[in-house]
Formats: structure tokens, C-alpha cells, sequence
């Protein structure tokens, strides 16, 4: 698993989170395409009891949250480590629609979290 950036598990106990050969079968895809998107940055993972996990939240039934991968690249872009990018994306804000980043996300609002996460840069 050397080479995959793994965020600390600041996630809050009460959010879902999935193992990697769960993501894989939901996304049809094998457990080493799911790695390489790790790699790539188009999925955050964290590290609980020597295991890989990736929130459930990132998904909907048709794959990866839209506007996921991208948001995540501002957020590396603007200077935000993996840890970071969790923390801000799972943080009440009372101001977005959905309540939080992620599902603001989810409910096709990226155009707005985008535009609050290149803002953070400056």
C-alpha cells in the first residue's frame, strides 16, 4: 500500500466509511484502479486499524460524487494536505447548501463549493 496518501482519520465516528475491495465493487472497478485513484487524487482515504477507508459519502449510485476529483485539486492546488481537504470537506457551514462541503457536493451544488475552495488559496 507504500505510495498511497492516506489523510489522518479526523473524520467525526458517526461517518460512514468504506474498505477499499467495498469501493471497488461499487464503482465496478478492480481494487488497483481504486488505489491508483487514491494516487491520483480523485479519492481521500484514511488509515483505521491498518486498513484503507474512504468515506461512503464520496459516492452515489452512479460512481463518484461529480465535482469530487476537481475540488480535491483546487484543494491540493491552494496547498491543502490530504488531512486538510478531509477535515474541510466533512465541516459544517451553515452557509452552503447541504450543510457541508461534501453534501453540497452531492446535491450538485460544485459549482459554489469549488468557488469557496479556490477563495481559501488567498
Amino acid at each position: 500500500m507504500s505510495g498511497i496518501p492516506v489523510a489522518d482519520d479526523v473524520l467525526d465516528t458517526a461517518v460512514a466509511v468504506l474498505p477499499l475491495p467495498e469501493v471497488a465493487t461499487a464503482l465496478g472497478v478492480s481494487a488497483s484502479k481504486v488505489r491508483q485513484m487514491l494516487r491520483d487524487g480523485q479519492l481521500i482515504a484514511v488509515r483505521r486499524s491498518g486498513e484503507l477507508y474512504v468515506p461512503s459519502a464520496f459516492f452515489v449510485k452512479d460512481g463518484v460524487v461529480k465535482g469530487l476529483a476537481g475540488t480535491i485539486t483546487v484543494l491540493a492546488d491552494s496547498g491543502f494536505s490530504r488531512t486538510e481537504m478531509l477535515r474541510w470537506l466533512f465541516t459544517a457551514d451553515d452557509t452552503l447548501p447541504g450543510s457541508t462541503p461534501i453534501n453540497a457536493l452531492r446535491t450538485s451544488h460544485g459549482t459554489e463549493v469549488k468557488r469557496r475552495a479556490q477563495a481559501m488559496a488567498f
